[in-house]
């Protein structure tokens, strides 16, 4: 499973790199880190492109590593305390597999996630994974190489952390069931005719969770759902058969597993990514928290809905191309970015991203999965989707 091999005496703080530092996922997890300065030290920071609040987190924690995707510069009154900079494209790789890192958090979004997770690995990092994208597109890479190396990953994403948690001491062959649980988005309860008008504007009003922009649409579309149900295939090796999803309004319960004698252990906690990501870093020690607590008193209900298909038909897209396997899910999540970017932009209708993306799967024709033949998908993924949403105006 997802044992750490770290020393649960700890004599001096565990050296962290966080990968994507400015986005939400990132920032929560130096909120945690923060909490913790007897456990952990903020040794590495690294982004992609956010420079304004990259900058001001250096300033703020005072790492001693940091990496930066783009070539802007980072300001120079805040460097002082930074013995070394890497800029460029692999940046991200250099911090990683840094040797004064002992773990690294991945919460960089997209597709660059997936070689900087394979370079951790390979480098015998501890490594806590927040991004989607990574374990979608390259779940059988990942987790090939993660046996390889001896390294256990630690999932982040509060539903994976929940099936983690609920999944501990068990055998896998007592599971029924993994049963992830969705919000439903902000348009869980509009009508399919409400849905095709909907904005961006909209779409990005979460009723339970503050996220990203991109996380915000995908969960709007339930595509981050599906999204999810890849990942905890390759994460927990089960059948996409015996994964399932519910939509669970209140987002309470991060995640269920049903086993096979009919009893069912749920995970449930205040809808706050900073309790997931304790757990990972911290892992397999439970520590004393700062942030908030469910007070079960105050709960007026928990409900569960089946999801409905043909208002939100990105969950079943992403269920298919993960049963598909190979390169289909890479073409799920390259097609996706660049249709949340045109949503985003105003360019295409709310709907027409699952419609676009039904239109790139069906013209895709799988290959074997490799980091190079990856790449090919992505550049072919993201020019077909551009030139069917042009057609779709």
């Amino acid at each position: 499973m997802f044992i750490s091999k770290a020393n649960q005496n700890i004599a001096e703080p565990i050296r962290v790199a966080v990968l994507g530092s400015t986005g939400s996922v990132g920032s929560q997890t130096l909120e945690v880190i923060k909490s913790l300065p007897e456990r952990f030290v903020l040794t590495a920071l690294a982004a992609n492109h956010n420079i304004e609040k990259l900058n001001q987190q250096i300033d703020q924690y005072q790492p001693r590593i940091v990496g930066i995707s783009t070539k802007q510069k980072i300001a120079a009154a805040k460097v002082h305390h930074v013995s070394q900079l890497f800029q460029g494209e692999k940046a991200l790789r250099e911090v990683a597999t840094h040797p004064d890192i002992d773990l690294v958090v991945i919460a960089t979004s997209g597709t660059v996630a997936l070689p900087v997770t394979l370079a951790a690995i390979k480098a015998h990092k501890e490594v806590a994974l927040a991004s989607k994208e990574a374990l979608v597109i390259g779940g059988e890479l990942i987790m090939a190489t993660a046996k390889k190396y001896g390294v256990e990953l630690r999932p982040i994403d509060s539903e994976h952390c929940a099936l983690w948690q609920c999944l501990s001491g068990e055998k896998r062959r007592g599971i029924a069931n993994l049963i992830l649980t969705a919000s439903g988005g902000p348009f869980r309860d509009w009508s399919f005719k409400k849905i095709k008008q909907a904005t961006p504007e909209q779409a990005l009003q979460h009723p339970n969770w503050k996220m990203g922009p991109k996380v915000t649409i995908d969960s709007a579309s339930l595509i981050n759902k599906g999204l999810e149900v890849i990942e905890a295939h390759w994460l927990f090796n089960q059948p996409y058969e015996k994964i399932q999803t519910v939509i669970h309004r209140q987002s309470l319960i991060h995640s269920l597993v049903e086993f096979i004698d009919g009893s069912i252990k749920a995970q449930l906690a205040v809808p706050d990514m900073r309790l997931a990501i304790q757990f990972a870093l911290t892992y397999p020690q439970r520590l004393v928290s700062q942030f908030e607590r469910l007070d079960l008193t105050k709960i007026p209900s928990l409900t569960f809905e089946a999801p409905d298909l043909k208002r939100f038909p990105g969950l079943g897209l992403a269920y298919e191309a993960g049963k598909r396997g190979g390169t289909y899910p890479t073409v799920l999540v390259a097609a996706d970015e660049v249709l949340v970017e045109l949503f985003l932009k105003k360019k295409i209708r709310f709907l027409d991203i699952p419609m676009i993306l039904e239109k790139v799967l069906e013209k895709h024709q799988a290959t074997s999965l490799s980091l190079d033949k990856i790449e090919e998908v992505i550049q072919w993924t993201r020019g077909m989707t551009d030139q069917l949403s042009r057609k779709s105006k």
